[in-house]
C-alpha cells in the first residue's frame, strides 16, 4: 500500500479544513519565541470551533500529536510541536463588547492590544497586560494564565475569565456560562465529572497540600496545573474552566472566553527612581510599595544601558553614564486630576527621601511617559536584539515572596558570575511589585562545554529560587523548560494530581505532550528540558541576524493573512541556510521556490514592521535588497532609463487611466487595474522669490489624479503661507518606485537629480520641503536623508501653520479616518486625526485600521495582498451606524484608492475636504 503522510490522512479526514506540508510552511510555524524548535509533520487551520473539534477528533483517530499555536510569543516552548500545528491565529478573532465595558467575549486569537484597543472608549481594558500585548493573543494568555505588569494576581487571567466555551480532546464542546453545563458535562463526559469531584475532594481533605498550594498561588505562579482550581471551585464545570486556565495547550482548545476587565484610570503620572545599585534597589521595593504606587518595575544596569541605545527612549535615560545604577520604573494612577496631584505629591515627597541617585520626577506628559513605557515593554527583544552573534537569548521568569527579592537579585547575580556569564551582560528586570523577576543569558548550545554550563546554572537557579520559598514560574508558563522541575516545586503528591488532571482530559496524551508535566514513562524525563533546542541561527543577512524571533512585527504586517510575516519571512532564511549547509538541499530549494511569492511578491515593503520591531527591524528593507537582487539587468536598465524622463512617464500614465476613465469597461480586464479614476494634470513650477516653503508636489497625483495637490495650494493661499517648486518638479519623484523594487541604479539616479533640485529651491537648505501624499513625504526624506534638507508631511504644515488661520464655515457629521504606514513612521497621524476633527463634528479611526498594501503599484501586481490587508477595517467601517454626510479621509492617493476598492465608500484626501468646508458660500 502507499505510504500517506500525517497531512494526507487529515486532509481525507477533514474535508474543508486547510492542511499543508508544504516545505515552507513547516519550516515557519516551527519557529516561536522560545529557545526551542520542534518540526510539525502538518499544520492545520481551522477557522471555527467546529473545526478545531474536528480536528482534535481526526489526530485523536490517527494517534498524533497536536499543539495549538496563535501569536507564538511564548518563550517556554509550549507553541511548538512536532506532530501537528494548529494555527488559530486567522480565524478567530471575533470581539464583543458587553455591559458597557464591563465584560468582553473575546475569541483566542485577537491580540491584547486588539482588545484593550475595542474597550478604550469605556475606558476599560484586559486585566491581564503582558508586556508583549501588541503580539499576543487572548488564547495564550489565557493559556498560560499571563499577569503582566501590574495586574499582580488579582487582575491576572485566573482572576477575571468568567466563563468559557472549550473543546475537549474528544471534540465535546463546553459552554460554561450556560446554567445546566455542569448537568450537561456530566452527561457528555462522565468519567471527566466523576473524576474532578473526586480529585477535589482527594486534594481538599490533605491539609499539606492545601497549604502548599495556598502559599504558592499567594505569590505570581504558573508552574503546573493551577490546581488551586480545586480549592476555589466546587461544580466540575467550574473547576474544569479554572484548569483550563494556565494550562498551556494541554488539556483542550479555549475557543472564546467572557473576561471582566478593569477600569482605566485617566490621570497617570510616571518617573524612574535611579538608584546606585541593583540590591540597594530590590531592598526598597517594599518601601516603594508603601507609597501605593500602581507598579514598580526594575531595570538592571544593563537595562538601563540597553535602554539608552534606543533613539525613542527618554532624553534622561539615553544621557545616563550607567555603571551599577538600577532604576524601578513607577506609576501612581488616579480618576481625578485633583486626586493625582495629591498622591503625586505624597509619592514624590516619600520617594524622595530614598537614597536616590538622581532626583525623581513623576511625569504626567504623554509622550514622555510613553518613552519610559516603550523602554521597559521592549526591554526583551531588545536586550536579545544586542546579543552576541550567533548565540540564544533565554529569558526566564521566577518570583519569590517580595520581602525576598533582594536575596533573590543577589542570588541571580552570584550564579552568573559564577557561571562566567557576566561577560555577555546577563539582564535582570521585572515586576518588583510582584516579587517577579525576569533574567536574560545569551548562550549557544553547539558545544557541549556550554550545554553543560547552562545545565548546571539551571540546576542552581532552581535551588536558589525554591529555598527562598518561591516559583520558578510566574507568568511565561511551564512550557517545556521547567515541565521536569514540577515534581521539585510541589511535591509527589501533587505532582500525581497533576498527572491525573491530564490523564482526565487527555487519556490518549495527544495535547501539546511534554509540556507542563513531563510523562512518567519517559526514561529521560528529569533532561527532557534539555532536549529540541534551538540551533545556533545561522548568519544570512545583516538586516535581520538581530531578530529574536519574537513576533512583535506580526499582527502590523498586511500580508499576515495571506502569505508571511515579517518573522516567517526571516525565519524561512535562515531556514534555508541551515538546510543548504546541513547539505538537505531539496528542503532548501523547496523553500525558496515558494518563497519568490510568498516572500517577495506580497510583501508590502511598507516598513510598518519596524515600527513595531524592539530592535528595528526593517524587514522590507531585505525584501527590497532581494526583489533588486532577482531582478534581471534589462529590467533594472529601464528603470534606469525611466528615471531621466519621469515626466514623461507619469504623463503617459495619467494619459492611460485618463482616457480609460471615459471608456467604460476599457479597465474591467485586468480587474487589478478597475476602478483607478483618472489621471491627474502635470505638475507644473510655481516661483516665489519669497517663499516659506518648497512643495515637491507628489508624482501620483499625476498618474492617479485625486485633488489633494489642488487642496493645498488653496489651504496654503488661504492661510499666507507661500509656495515654491524645484526647478523641473515634473521629472523628479521621492524615488520610492525604484526602492520599493530594489532598483538601486535608478533610485541613485533621481537622487541625483532631487539634491540637484532641491539645493537652489531651499536656498542651501534653509526653506523646508513639504510633500501633500504621506508615502511621497516619506519616501522623499529616505532619498536625500544627509544632504541637509528638511521633509514636512503636508499634513503637520496644515495642522501647524494654516489650520489656525483657517474659518470652517461647514461641518461634516462624521470623519472616518485611514491612518497609513507613513503617516505613522513620519509621526503625521495625529496632524492627520486633527485635520479630520476640523472638518467633522465626529471623528472615528476603526481600532483595525492597518497599512492597506497598495504600496505604490503593489495593489495592482497583486491585489489580493490590499483585500487581505485591509479586510479587518473593511468590516468595522461596513458596520459603523449609517450617518448621512460622512466623509472617508487619508493622507495617500493609493492608499484612497485601497480603501475605496475595500469598503465601497469614497475616501479622499483630508485636505481636500477641509478646503470644502472652509470655502465660502
Amino acid at each position: 500500500m502507499p505510504v500517506t503522510s500525517p497531512a494526507d490522512d487529515l486532509r481525507r479526514l477533514l474535508g474543508d479544513v486547510e492542511v499543508t506540508d508544504r516545505a515552507l510552511d513547516l519550516a515557519v510555524r516551527a519557529h516561536d519565541a522560545s529557545h526551542y524548535l520542534l518540526r510539525p509533520r502538518a499544520v492545520a487551520s481551522p477557522r471555527d470551533r467546529g473545526q478545531v473539534a474536528e480536528v482534535m477528533r481526526a489526530c485523536d483517530r490517527l494517534g498524533l500529536p497536536l499543539t495549538f499555536r496563535a501569536g507564538g510569543t511564548s518563550l517556554s516552548g509550549q507553541s511548538v510541536g512536532d506532530g501537528v500545528l494548529v494555527d488559530v491565529r486567522g480565524g478567530f478573532t471575533g470581539v464583543e463588547v458587553l455591559d458597557g465595558g464591563a465584560r468582553v467575549r473575546v475569541q483566542p486569537g485577537t491580540t491584547v492590544r486588539a482588545v484593550n484597543a475595542r474597550l478604550a472608549p469605556y475606558r476599560r481594558r484586559l486585566g491581564p497586560d503582558p508586556a508583549s500585548e501588541i503580539a499576543c493573543t487572548v488564547g495564550g494568555v489565557i493559556a498560560n494564565n499571563s499577569s503582566g505588569m501590574q495586574c499582580g494576581t488579582e487582575a491576572n487571567s485566573y482572576a477575571t475569565v468568567e466563563s468559557l466555551v472549550v473543546v475537549l480532546p474528544s471534540g465535546t464542546v463546553v459552554d460554561s456560562s450556560r446554567p445546566d453545563a455542569d448537568r450537561l458535562l456530566a452527561q457528555a463526559e462522565p468519567a471527566l465529572h466523576a473524576g474532578l469531584l473526586a480529585l477535589r475532594d482527594r486534594v481538599r481533605g490533605d491539609a499539606e497540600a492545601v497549604a502548599t498550594l495556598r502559599r504558592l498561588f499567594a505569590i505570581k505562579n504558573t508552574m503546573g496545573y493551577g490546581l488551586n482550581a480545586l480549592l476555589d471551585a466546587d461544580d466540575p464545570v467550574e473547576v474544569l474552566v479554572r484548569l483550563m486556565i494556565g494550562s498551556e495547550g494541554t488539556l483542550g482548545f479555549v475557543a472564546s472566553a467572557v473576561m471582566r476587565t478593569v477600569e482605566v484610570l485617566p490621570h497617570v503620572a510616571t518617573g524612574l527612581l535611579l538608584l546606585d545599585d541593583l540590591a540597594t534597589a530590590s531592598r526598597l521595593v517594599p518601601d516603594v510599595l508603601a507609597t501605593g504606587v500602581a507598579t514598580a518595575e526594575l531595570l538592571d544596569a544593563t537595562s538601563l544601558r540597553v535602554a539608552g541605545a534606543d533613539p525613542a527612549s527618554p532624553e534622561r535615560i539615553r544621557r545616563l553614564d550607567v555603571g551599577t545604577q538600577a532604576a524601578l520604573l513607577v506609576e501612581v494612577q488616579a480618576a481625578s486630576a485633583d486626586e493625582l496631584e495629591a498622591l503625586r505629591a505624597d509619592a514624590e515627597r516619600v520617594l524622595g527621601a530614598l537614597p536616590l541617585a538622581a532626583p525623581l520626577e513623576l511625569t504626567t506628559d504623554a509622550a514622555e511617559r510613553g518613552r519610559l513605557w516603550r523602554t521597559r515593554k521592549g526591554l526583551f527583544s531588545a536586550v536579545a536584539g544586542a546579543r552576541p552573534a550567533g548565540s540564544n537569548a533565554l529569558l526566564e521568569d521566577v518570583a519569590v515572596p517580595v520581602e525576598r527579592l533582594g536575596e533573590l537579585a543577589t542570588g541571580l547575580v552570584g550564579l552568573f558570575e559564577a557561571h562566567d556569564y557576566v561577560d555577555d551582560d546577563p539582564v535582570i528586570f521585572g515586576h518588583a511589585r510582584d516579587g517577579n523577576l525576569h533574567f536574560l543569558v545569551n548562550e549557544r548550545f553547539d558545544r557541549p562545554d556550554l550545554l553543560a554550563r547552562y545545565e548546571q546554572f539551571t540546576l542552581e537557579l532552581v535551588d536558589l529560587v525554591l529555598g527562598l520559598g518561591g516559583t520558578l514560574k510566574a507568568e511565561h508558563g511551564t512550557g517545556r523548560i521547567m515541565a521536569p522541575f514540577v515534581e521539585r516545586q510541589y511535591g509527589p503528591t501533587l505532582t500525581e494530581a497533576m498527572r491525573e488532571v491530564k490523564r482526565l482530559f487527555d487519556p490518549r496524551g495527544l495535547l501539546n505532550p511534554g509540556v507542563v508535566v513531563v510523562d512518567p514513562d519517559d526514561p529521560d524525563g528529569d533532561r527532557a528540558w534539555l532536549r529540541d533546542l534551538k540551533p545556533t541561527p545561522p548568519e544570512v543577512e545583516s538586516e535581520v541576524d538581530r531578530c529574536v524571533e519574537c513576533g512583535f512585527c506580526e499582527p502590523v504586517c498586511p500580508s499576515r493573512s495571506l502569505t508571511l510575516t515579517p518573522r516567517q519571512r526571516i525565519v524561512a532564511r535562515r531556514e534555508e541556510a541551515a538546510a543548504r549547509a546541513a547539505g538537505d538541499h531539496a528542503t532548501a530549494e523547496a523553500i525558496a521556490d515558494d518563497y519568490g511569492y510568498e516572500g517577495l511578491d506580497t510583501c508590502a515593503a511598507d516598513g510598518m514592521c519596524a515600527t513595531a520591531c524592539p530592535v528595528h527591524i526593517d524587514t522590507g528593507a531585505l525584501v527590497r535588497r532581494l526583489r533588486g537582487e532577482t531582478g534581471s539587468d534589462v529590467v533594472h536598465r529601464a528603470w534606469a532609463a525611466a528615471a531621466g524622463r519621469w515626466g514623461a512617464v507619469t504623463g503617459s500614465a495619467s494619459a492611460g487611466l485618463t482616457v480609460a476613465d471615459k471608456v467604460p469597461g476599457l479597465l474591467s480586464r485586468p480587474q487589478r487595474l478597475a476602478g483607478l479614476g483618472a489621471g491627474g494634470p502635470r505638475r507644473r513650477d510655481v516661483a516665489a522669490d519669497d517663499a516659506d516653503v518648497v512643495w515637491f508636489g507628489a508624482c501620483v497625483g499625476t498618474m492617479f489624479g485625486g485633488g489633494a495637490a489642488s487642496a493645498f495650494g488653496e489651504l496654503c493661499e488661504a492661510g499666507g503661507v507661500r509656495l515654491r517648486t524645484p526647478e523641473g518638479l515634473a521629472g523628479l519623484c521621492c524615488g520610492t518606485p525604484w526602492k520599493s523594487k530594489g532598483h538601486r541604479a535608478g533610485w541613485e539616479r533621481m537622487r541625483e537629480q532631487v539634491v540637484a533640485a532641491l539645493g537652489p529651491a531651499t536656498d542651501g537648505g534653509r526653506l523646508p520641503v513639504v510633500v501633500e501624499a504621506s508615502s511621497c513625504a516619506e519616501g522623499l526624506g529616505v532619498l536625500v536623508a544627509d544632504s541637509g534638507f528638511t521633509v514636512v508631511d503636508a499634513l503637520d504644515l496644515v495642522a501647524d501653520r494654516v489650520l489656525p488661520h483657517l474659518e470652517v464655515t461647514r461641518r461634516a457629521p462624521r470623519a472616518v479616518v485611514h491612518p497609513t504606514c507613513s503617516s505613522t513612521a513620519l509621526g503625521s497621524t495625529d496632524a492627520l486625526v486633527r485635520l479630520a476633527g476640523a472638518a467633522a463634528d465626529d471623528v472615528v479611526v476603526p481600532t483595525a485600521w492597518g497599512c492597506c498594501a497598495f504600496a505604490g503599484d503593489r495593489g495592482m501586481l497583486r491585489p489580493e495582498l490590499t483585500a487581505a490587508a485591509t479586510a479587518p477595517e473593511a468590516a468595522e467601517v461596513a458596520a459603523l451606524p449609517e450617518v448621512p454626510g460622512t466623509v472617508f479621509v487619508s493622507g495617500n492617493r493609493t492608499c484612497e484608492i485601497g480603501l475605496t476598492r475595500a469598503t465601497g465608500r469614497p475616501y479622499r484626501h483630508v485636505l481636500e475636504v477641509l478646503a470644502e468646508v472652509t470655502r465660502r458660500s
